[in-house]
């Protein structure tokens, strides 16, 4: 299973989005400080939830971290999050 494919599995059944795209950036950091080489290290996620509905931008943050949180140990490098609220 791909890291694009486990991030969307956690993440469509922690927040029931209503909209969810993962976005494999690691192309764009190859090579540099701290990439692996996996080809599978930097991710874009764009999410809309009703989950997110009164909660802070760092709380939706942290919401999102708690459900990658075996994969931000040491599978993920970065992780840019575009979240909102419908």
């Amino acid at each position: 299973m791909t890291m694009v494919s486990i991030i969307e599995q956690k993440l469509t059944s922690g927040l029931a989005p209503e909209s969810l795209e993962v976005i494999n950036e690691s192309h764009h950091h190859s090579g540099h400080s701290g990439s692996p080489g996996t080809g599978e290290s930097h991710f874009r996620v764009k999410i809309v939830s009703k989950e997110f509905v009164g909660k802070s931008r760092l709380q939706i943050h942290q919401m999102i971290n708690r459900l990658l949180s075996e994969e931000l140990k040491d599978k993920i490098h970065a992780l840019a999050i575009e979240a909102k609220a419908p």
